[in-house]
């Protein structure tokens, strides 16, 4: 497949990672950010039942969530997601390897980057989505500021995006933007507080609306 793959990823809806050093909770995580109104969900590879996951979120919840991997280093561990079911793969870096596996399969793949020359990078070699990694140490006017030349891009701030920062990067052009620990934090899980999941997902969904 050389054309970029079609995203189901959608525009200004948040991305809700997933990165826990427990995921026994995962089903009750993924009912409440959808009764929140945030139906795509990324469980980071950096737990090693993160496929394992993948598989039973997409059993449990069909077509009602889209469910992808991040951390994804390289073609293997692509592989392992995708045969996992994941429906898009995440990278914290820039990995050819993960675009190219992706691109074979038709699986959306959200690739790292930092610089222009890295997000350009992976935009021309397939990338679905660029992941703009660390965002908070960016802000929205480097957003705008890429974007002026090169406006066909679609770019989604990562790492450190919280309900403050989120419209404005938004404002500022970016496709979507991904949410960790500021959405789905320890605090809540342990707590296994699901309704209050559920209400600060929607309040995410609202503030990029």
């Amino acid at each position: 497949m050389s054309q970029r793959s079609v995203t189901t990823l959608k525009p200004r809806m948040p991305i809700a990672i997933v990165r826990l050093d427990n995921l026994d909770n995962a089903l009750e995580i993924s009912g409440a950010l959808l009764e929140g109104g945030v139906d795509t969900i990324e469980f980071t590879l950096t737990n090693a039942k993160a496929n394992e996951i993948i598989t039973q979120v997409r059993h449990e919840f069909g077509d009602r969530l889209i469910v992808g991997a991040g951390t994804v280093l390289d073609g293997d561990m692509a592989q392992g997601s995708i045969d996992a079911g994941a429906q898009f793969l995440v990278t914290p870096i820039l990995a050819l390897d993960v675009i190219a596996r992706g691109k074979e399969h038709g699986i959306p793949v959200v690739c790292g980057a930092y610089t222009p020359t890295e997000i350009w990078t992976a935009w021309k070699a397939g990338a679905t989505l660029v992941k703009v990694f660390p965002a908070s140490q960016l802000g929205p006017t480097y957003f705008k500021d890429i974007l002026a030349p090169l406006p066909d891009l679609q770019l989604v701030p990562t790492g450190g995006v919280n309900l403050q920062t989120c419209g404005a990067f938004l404002k500022a052009g970016a496709y979507s933007v991904a949410v960790g620990s500021q959405l789905v934090s320890k605090d809540i899980v342990n707590n296994k507080d699901w309704p209050g999941l559920a209400a600060l997902a929607r309040q995410y969904r609202e503030a990029c609306q």
